[in-house]
């Protein structure tokens, strides 16, 4: 056979290259065909959101939970900033109707509950919804909570830390704090910190009232809006100030999820007619595990725990659950755990808690809350 007669390696690379050239066309003209259709869906998507009726509920959802962020003034690109102003005009109002309830709850102990001498005085449970997932947290004996506070001038503390240094078996972050761009150092709460039956921190100014989360001599969990000659008549032994107070006298006070202040961290502490207090905890902000619930989905978790009353907490990146010195849930906040000025503690032991007034002499509004930590 004559060489010549074999096919030429040029010649086949010569037929090929039009197939690879049609194949990059057809790839490239399939993925501008993708493109475009994200593209119109996004447009026809971005247009339901802000021209359709029916879409107002997604708008306020949307909006709701970007208030519960640092980044609360993107909320004025979905409903306004009027309304964005409005919308949390009207929680503040809301939630100051939600405290107003006088609460009657007492405690009366389940005898047969009593008789259980192998009941734990902690228990833990996993929960979970649509789009979240956390714990709750049972303390059987109100009267192991103690309210720890940071223990060095100009910085919060996390709760891990408390929990460690006081020697508490559970923990989970408590009020409020002034968070100057979201970069604050904790150290400066917000309202009052009453433990051990003394008043710790008075941050109110001018006002008479405040919305308080804590528990009296007795263990009874109080929740609302009282004056500080209230509490000191109530013989409030634990509190910070928060809200709203999501429960009281055993009904729920928020109608449906609409009404629920948008999807985030949730922190929230409840108690049942026995006495046990009820922590919900739920993790948020990270897709994949868990987005976030609002107070609805909150209350609905504590009416389902039995809770005749319940308040929400602190939220957020702080929302943090220490069990056994293991931070059992995962904290959204990028820098990890937080820095903050109350937790509430549970102790086998509370009478061997210490807890120092670190805030005894300093003057609240000279305070410097985005002050670097010292710790």
């Amino acid at each position: 056979m004559n060489s010549s007669s074999l096919p030429q390696r040029s010649t086949v690379r010569k037929k090929k290259k039009p197939a690879r050239k049609r194949k990059k066309r057809g790839f490239f003209r399939t993925v501008f065909r993708v493109f475009m259709f994200c593209f119109i869906l996004l447009i026809a998507a971005g247009g339901w959101l802000y021209l359709a009726p029916s879409a107002q509920n997604t708008r306020y959802l949307i909006a709701d939970t970007l208030i519960t962020t640092q980044h609360r003034y993107m909320a004025k690109y979905i409903i306004g900033e009027d309304e964005l102003k409005n919308r949390v005009s009207e929680y503040t109002e809301r939630f100051q109707e939600m405290g107003n309830e006088v609460d009657t709850h007492v405690i009366e102990p389940d005898p047969v509950v009593e008789e259980e001498q192998d009941k734990p005085l902690v228990e833990i449970e996993k929960v979970n919804g649509s789009g979240y997932a956390g714990y709750v947290m049972i303390v059987n004996d109100p009267k192991k909570v103690r309210l720890g506070v940071p223990n060095k001038i100009g910085s919060g503390e996390k709760v891990s830390s408390m929990v460690a240094r006081t020697g508490a078996i559970a923990g989970v972050n408590g009020g409020g704090f002034a968070d100057p761009n979201w970069k604050g150092n904790g150290f400066k709460p917000i309202g009052l910190v009453i433990s051990q039956g003394k008043l710790y921190y008075n941050g109110l100014g001018g006002k008479k009232s405040t919305q308080i989360v804590g528990l009296d001599k007795e263990g009874k969990m109080i929740a609302g809006n009282y004056t500080l000659d209230e509490l000191s008549k109530m013989g409030v032994q634990e509190a910070v100030t928060f809200q709203p107070r999501i429960i009281v006298n055993g009904k729920g006070q928020i109608k449906n999820a609409a009404e629920g202040w948008g999807i985030a961290p949730r922190t929230a502490m409840g108690q049942r007619a026995d006495g046990a207090l009820i922590f919900v905890v739920i993790d948020g902000r990270q897709p994949g595990y868990s987005i976030g619930a609002n107070l609805y989905d909150v209350q609905q978790i504590m009416l389902k725990h039995g809770a005749v009353i319940a308040a929400n907490l602190d939220g957020g990146s702080s929302t943090v659950l220490v069990k056994d010195n293991e931070i059992l849930n995962k904290p959204s906040s990028q820098y990890g755990e937080r820095y903050l000025p109350t937790a509430f503690l549970v102790f086998e032991d509370p009478g061997q808690a210490d807890i120092k007034n670190i805030w005894e002499g300093l003057d609240p509004s000279k305070i410097d809350a985005g002050k670097k930590r010292t710790q």
